[in-house]
């Protein structure tokens, strides 16, 4: 299944894409005999209610017909948000492809390297990348992103999969004047409307092996950073059971599971983004995450 979340009278909705069409995800419910989730709900409130049944949506709402109370349209012609609004928490593994951090001259981690992001950051497929008001150094990063089914606190790495609502796509828009002012990297990730995350939430039934998904970034149309998801220091279970050690991840919660090499900011001159530059992230399975900067 491929859930959205969508604009609708100044609200964002949590949606499901059936046939190239856009169901609002409560009506379908509704109209399916199932209880609804509550008033204009959004993905996080999805997440709360099914993140951990999943696929119990997918099979009410397959029946649903176009032309129902619950269509709310093509998908191409529908304003989309970040998969997730207002998630509790957005973690960063930094430093994750070997080469990657090769590039950077530093020495391979021996732990995660995390850090955060402020739901502030965060944008949709359709909304246009800010932060040049701030900085003249905007670089991309381009990332497989885990977003969080179900409440998870000490979970193994063979349990890892079972607290996964599903896989989207992240760019990490950065300012690197920002982030190297200092040991700490919060100011230079976090600007205001810098980060695109989506276009979808994709269910793992779909996606398949996440460690064997071959991941690109193109700045308007030339390929900046190509490689797969098995070349992760840390792979996506190591992280979940790491970071649920100490720390509880709630439905919603965002994973930026770290970039691979070939980014502006280590290319020989360094390649700043600049307004209305087109940035595209591929990731196999799951789609195109498509940007254009701000002007």
């Amino acid at each position: 299944m491929r859930l959205v979340t969508y604009l609708h009278d100044g609200r964002r909705r949590a949606g499901a894409i059936v046939d190239g069409r856009v169901l609002d995800v409560e009506r379908a419910l509704v109209t399916a005999g199932r209880d609804s989730i509550g008033t204009a709900p959004t993905m996080r409130a999805l997440l709360d209610v099914y993140g951990a049944d999943l696929d119990a949506v997918a099979s009410a709402i397959a029946g649903v017909p176009t032309g129902s109370a619950a269509d709310v349209g093509p998908l191409d012609g529908i304003a989309l948000g970040p998969v997730v609004t207002d998630p509790e928490k957005v973690l960063c593994i930094g430093l994750n492809y070997g080469d990657h951090v090769a590039e950077t001259g530093r020495a391979l981690p021996e732990y995660p390297d995390v850090f955060t992001k402020f739901p502030g950051t965060l944008i949709g497929a359709n909304d246009a990348i800010g932060g040049l008001d701030v900085t003249d150094r905007l670089d991309f990063e381009g990332e497989l992103a885990i977003v969080i089914g179900r409440e998870a606190r000490n979970v193994s790495a063979d349990d890892a999969a079972s607290v996964i609502a599903g896989v989207s796509i992240l760019n990490d828009i950065t300012a690197r004047d920002l982030q190297y002012r200092g040991t700490q990297w919060v100011v230079g990730k976090s600007v205001d409307g810098t980060t695109p995350v989506g276009p979808d939430l994709v269910t793992l039934d779909e996606v398949g092996d996440v460690q064997a998904l071959d991941i690109s970034t193109r700045v308007n149309g030339v390929v900046k950073q190509r490689s797969n998801t098995r070349h992760m220091i840390f792979p996506v279970a190591e992280i979940i059971a790491y970071l649920t050690r100490t720390i509880t991840l709630r439905p919603g919660d965002i994973i930026a599971t770290g970039t691979p090499d070939g980014i502006g900011a280590k290319r020989t001159p360094p390649e700043w983004l600049r307004g209305g530059d087109v940035v595209e992230v591929e990731l196999q399975n799951v789609g195109t995450l498509r940007s254009v900067v701000a002007q």
